[in-house]
């Protein structure tokens, strides 16, 4: 029989460094849940969604799977949106990529690897629709930081599409969707321009933060295509629309 004394004398560690920093914190914790923010993101470990931002356990609500997929017949995700939003009345979801996702990267390989494939089949239908416009990237790596990106814009319209915040939004319920993506290499959150908080507001939302994407297809086609990173991009383009 193997334990993981290493990790469970590091929890101990841990609730030990918290006690002296907040005597109350676990007390006050285990009363309650009321985060305002829903994160739904990729399980990849190098993405902490706490850490991230900046957050205490009980300052944020978390779903994660593999590439950050929201799909309306898995009732896992479905179920924390529902609750995240009627019981524990979030007042934002994000979704939230990160740029190098394997699983991106896998679902347009050619290669099979498994069962995992019906799922990123969802990644796969991102990448079809939006061939064109990533067919602008001839580097591999650049192409795979737009897919991701789209993909995050994508999984952003289809937690607006569900009934669950629909429902809110007819409601009048103060709810937010954003599209947001993550940088392994440097730590920071790029945000893609999606912000819906009204039914009425997802196509424009939508439309918006494709222009981006857009734009950046034309800044790298004007300039030299192998110097041309993810936030050097974004940069230029916030520089352009605001």
């Amino acid at each position: 029989m193997k334990r993981l004394t290493e990790l469970l004398d590091s929890n101990r560690q841990w609730a030990e460094k918290i006690n002296k920093e907040d005597p109350l914190f676990f007390e006050t914790l285990a009363q309650q849940q009321a985060p305002e923010y829903l994160w739904i993101g990729c399980s990849d470990s190098r993405v902490p969604a706490n850490e991230i931002v900046d957050m205490l356990p009980g300052e944020l609500f978390v779903h994660r799977n593999v590439s950050n997929l929201v799909v309306h017949t898995d009732m896992n995700c479905m179920s924390v949106i529902q609750y995240a939003v009627e019981v524990l009345k979030v007042k934002h979801i994000m979704v939230v990529g990160h740029y190098g996702c394997g699983g991106v990267k896998a679902a347009i390989e050619t290669e099979p690897h498994g069962m995992i494939d019906n799922w990123l089949r969802n990644i796969r239908n991102v990448y079809k629709k939006h061939r064109d416009l990533l067919s602008a990237w001839d580097n591999s790596h650049q192409q795979l930081d737009r897919l991701c990106e789209l993909n995050v814009i994508e999984q952003a319209c289809n937690v607006c599409d569900t009934t669950i915040v629909q429902q809110a939004w007819a409601a009048e319920q103060d709810l937010t969707v954003h599209g947001w993506i993550y940088g392994l290499n440097d730590g920071l959150v790029n945000d893609l321009e999606f912000n819906a908080s009204a039914a009425e507001e997802v196509d424009e939302q939508y439309g918006l933060a494709i222009s981006k994407i857009e734009k950046l297809r034309e800044l790298v086609q004007a300039s030299e295509k192998d110097n041309q990173n993810a936030r050097t991009l974004w940069d230029k383009v916030r520089s352009i629309f605001n």
